[in-house]
């Protein structure tokens, strides 16, 4: 019974994960029939992957066949904070979520996810299950939809609706931007890299799975090194 509660209590908890996922990821479905992929491949890439930020980034290499090594790079320097986001949520976890079970259910974390499970004093193997359903099938149905969407839609329209997956990310960033001088300074930085790739003759050459890793990085070392945080800082 208490391994029923607790899948409850999870898939309770995913339900506006779930809900926000439907429509992003309807977005990404847009998206990805605009760079020429089948609506089953959106679907297939959706429901193995799991990663907004990444799906974006690799559609955006995949529209330029061959380009292995870039999207390799650039999906590591993506993904890779979900690594430390698994670590992190591991020393929360009760005995029975271990071994195999870590390897999988791992598959599942996101930044929304993480945020959720890592709240709790305690995460179990069954509430973790219940958290994870309805963002997935969320994050797949959407998907789904706006990629036979897509495929019916006007260009107009279709234009129209690619900006969803970008409007996502400016409604994340500006919140926190707005109350923070550093973080302006950082994604300002940011800003004028990733312009620098798109216009300027030599740099728009480079692949754009290598120029988002580069991106990264550089802003990365750029916040660290001009905005210094000490150890037990919550500023």
């Amino acid at each position: 019974m208490r391994t029923k509660n607790q899948y409850a209590k999870g898939l309770v908890d995913g339900i506006p994960i779930g809900l926000g996922y439907l429509s992003v990821s309807f977005g990404f479905g847009i998206m990805a029939i605009s760079a020429g992929l089948y609506w089953w491949q959106a679907l297939l890439i959706s429901m193995t992957t799991l990663t907004s930020a990444g799906q974006l980034a690799g559609i955006g290499v995949m529209a330029n066949p061959g380009q292995y090594v870039p999207m390799l790079v650039s999906q590591a320097t993506i993904n890779i904070r979900y690594s430390f986001m698994a670590v992190s949520l591991s020393q929360k976890t009760d005995s029975k979520f271990r071994g195999i079970f870590r390897a999988i259910l791992g598959f599942f974390i996101t930044d929304e996810i993480f945020a959720v499970a890592v709240s709790r004093k305690s995460v179990s193997r069954s509430y973790f299950i219940g958290l994870a359903t309805l963002p997935w099938i969320g994050w797949a149905t959407g998907t789904l939809v706006g990629a036979l969407a897509g495929n019916i839609l006007p260009s107009i329209v279709m234009n129209a609706l690619c900006i969803m997956m970008y409007a996502m990310f400016v409604a994340v960033v500006v919140p926190p931007v707005a109350k923070s001088k550093p973080l302006f300074a950082v994604v300002l930085f940011t800003a004028l890299i990733s312009a620098a790739f798109y216009f300027l003759p030599v740099l728009r050459d480079i692949s754009s799975g290598i120029s988002i890793s580069i991106c990264a990085v550089a802003s990365a070392c750029f916040g660290a090194v001009v905005f210094p945080r000490k150890e037990g800082d919550e500023d």
